[in-house]
């Protein structure tokens, strides 16, 4: 199994009492943390502009700016989002984007991308919200553009969503054959369809059951539209709570509860965030538990984890506990 680790980048209220001058070096500092343990193959950032789980005033910073600067103070790891919402962002103006930062970067980066779903954020910026097969439209059409631009250099499209007509994307990426291509989300008809077309990477939900039922939806549109199935790897994220008990793993529940609850309306409501996304999932409890469920997961098919340190910006001892004993046993 390969391992991804997401770095704080306030979306999820994980920079809370560390000021906006501070936030960056915190940032970079991880990143770099992560660049020097080889355990983690990549790092990832989300794509949004307002916190969950309800938009605050604090700060959320922007993934393709962080995307720059990581590739810039960073030597090794991979770099991602996950995932980027196509409608934010002109499909080939993204594209040149992602070649740029893949120059920044010597050929590290890896292209998340998906519908889009936070609603709040997309009107407050003057997206409106299309309906989610307007969306999945554009997702799929912006995915051509931007394949044709990242490896032959430009684009030309005539679409329902998009019209490109000879846009030149120069310099190419670094990398051989363009930017791996992650597409993100579980929808049936259409997001796992074009991940079946397009996608060398998917990330859909790591819950036993349902990534089993996702993974069967993939191999039938795969062998629709003549894809190779086992040449798609499979990932899905997951938030981690580890602690050497679980006594630790309850203080660690209990201490983010508290941290979050003054900023989303009270600790009743930040009592629920932390048991609907945490409790009961595959990455929360001690190292040898984790190790169970993420062997569990890989025999389903399970290729790559992406893991969310909550509490990464203020204390690294989980994911130390981490690396040092649930990713040597599966690697």
């Amino acid at each position: 199994m390969r391992f991804g680790i997401f770095i704080p980048q306030g979306w999820r209220l994980d920079l809370l009492n560390i000021t906006p001058a501070e936030q960056w070096g915190v940032m970079r500092d991880l990143a770099q943390r992560a660049d020097a343990a080889e355990v983690w193959e990549s790092l990832w950032v989300y794509d949004h502009f307002h916190t969950v789980p309800v938009p605050t005033e604090e700060a959320t910073h922007e993934a393709w700016t962080l995307m720059s600067a990581f590739a810039a103070t960073t030597t090794r790891i991979r770099l991602g989002q996950m995932c980027t919402a196509m409608s934010y962002r002109n499909p080939v103006y993204l594209a040149k984007v992602a070649a740029t930062v893949d120059l920044i970067s010597g050929g590290r980066v890896e292209m998340g991308i998906g519908g889009g779903w936070y609603e709040h954020e997309w009107r407050a910026y003057g997206y409106g919200f299309p309906s989610a097969g307007r969306r999945l439209g554009r997702l799929d059409e912006g995915v051509q553009i931007m394949r044709q631009a990242l490896t032959t250099g430009s684009a030309t499209l005539d679409g329902t969503h998009y019209q490109v007509d000879g846009a030149i994307v120069r310099p190419l990426p670094l990398q051989e054959g363009g930017i791996p291509l992650w597409v993100a989300g579980g929808g049936e008809q259409k997001t796992l369809r074009t991940a079946a077309k397009y996608a060398q990477y998917t990330n859909f939900s790591g819950e036993p059951s349902e990534f089993t039922h996702k993974s069967e939806v993939l191999r039938a549109h795969c062998a629709e539209v003549g894809t190779d199935f086992d040449a798609i790897a499979r990932s899905a994220n997951f938030n981690v709570a580890i602690g050497s008990t679980e006594a630790e793993v309850e203080e660690r529940l209990t201490a983010m509860a508290a941290r979050l609850a003054p900023h989303i309306g009270g600790a009743d409501l930040a009592k629920t965030q932390v048991d609907d996304y945490f409790r009961g999932t595959a990455t929360v409890g001690t190292p040898e538990q984790i190790i169970e469920n993420l062997t569990r997961m890989r025999a389903l098919g399970l290729d790559y984890s992406i893991l969310y340190f909550p509490e990464a910006a203020y204390d690294t001892s989980g994911i130390e506990l981490f690396e040092r004993e649930v990713i040597p046993a599966l690697r």
